[in-house]
């Protein structure tokens, strides 16, 4: 109970302090740039580049690897994401959608909030064993983001903008984020399998790094909610959750069973797995809306729904979990 509330605590007051500086500023009680970008980058930056790399290097310091089984990882993340495009483009098809209602569900119904919450939560519920998984099971998740969502996204805008996927994924070679990541991933490898011992210091160091990090993030977010005409497009919000909290988490953790997870290390690998796989919408599935003139209501209406589903999916995500 105590980390399912500390969880939520952290999502509510992180998108709370976010939203209610927004507020704060668009009233003219703090003069600071309207759109919040120069405070959101910064705490973006921080959480990205600093806390959550030096999390991820300490984490992986430690990670036994007694089995091959995990190395089946990356691909049950990039399964996640492929369940979420198969779902989306067949349940958009079926309804009907136009093209830009097609194209924002696909985008909501791919791409994750792995980054702020399934870390947050998988650390909090798991502690530093199963935080050391994440990493892994996110290894192809940009790639996958920029060099195939993005394009098929694009593929339903009345503009058919003429960027090449090829070169966003070229350009990811130089994002400092990818970069950073990789460069945390790597040393924290070299480290474990050198056998050098880890300062004792740095576990409670990472309890402090995780959930600030995801506070961060999460306000950064909250700075740039808009709620717009989210009553008129329930439905389609409800959809998009039925694809985020049960298609991809039946594909990918049915899968992972299939692979004997729930056998291996306590079943850690599993509930990670399980965790990871149901999460809400990414704040990255409202760009490929707003820049190809997409149904921007539509993805905003599934980023607050799924979200606020997290009260309900978090607890039952628990109880799973102790199942295992």
């Amino acid at each position: 109970m105590r980390q399912m509330l500390f969880s939520l605590g952290i999502i509510i007051a992180g998108m709370s302090i976010g939203y209610a500086l927004q507020r704060l500023v668009r009233a003219g009680i703090i003069k600071a740039d309207p759109s919040l970008g120069r405070a959101r980058k910064y705490l973006q930056r921080i959480s990205l580049l600093l806390f959550l790399p030096l999390a991820n290097m300490g984490a992986i310091w430690i990670f036994q690897i007694d089995t091959l089984r995990l190395l089946f990882l990356p691909l049950l993340g990039f399964l996640a994401i492929v369940a979420g495009a198969a779902a989306s483009l067949g349940i958009g098809r079926f309804l009907n959608y136009d093209p830009e209602r097609r194209g924002a569900l696909f985008s909501t119904g791919t791409m994750s909030n792995l980054g702020s919450v399934g870390t947050l939560v998988v650390f909090i519920t798991l502690g530093e064993a199963g935080y050391a998984m994440v990493p892994f099971y996110r290894l192809f998740e940009l790639f996958s983001y920029y060099g195939i969502c993005f394009p098929i996204a694009r593929s339903f805008s009345p503009q058919r903008a003429s960027a090449a996927g090829r070169g966003r994924i070229l350009t990811l070679f130089a994002d400092p984020f990818v970069l950073v990541t990789l460069l945390s991933l790597g040393t924290g490898l070299i480290l474990n399998l050198a056998g050098v011992e880890r300062p004792s210091f740095y576990g409670p160091l990472n309890s402090v790094l995780v959930p600030l990090a995801s506070l961060f993030l999460l306000m950064s977010i909250g700075m740039a909610m808009r709620f717009g005409k989210i009553g008129s497009y329930l439905r389609e919000a409800f959809v998009v959750a039925g694809i985020k909290y049960l298609i991809i988490p039946v594909a990918v953790a049915g899968s992972a069973a299939l692979l004997g997870y729930g056998s291996i290390y306590g079943g850690l690998p599993l509930k990670v797995v399980l965790i990871m796989s149901s999460m809400p919408v990414g704040f990255i599935a409202m760009v490929p809306p707003s820049i190809y003139k997409l149904d921007v209501d539509l993805a905003n209406a599934a980023w607050l729904v799924t979200t606020l589903l997290l009260a309900l999916v978090i607890p039952l995500q628990m109880f799973l979990v102790r199942m295992i």
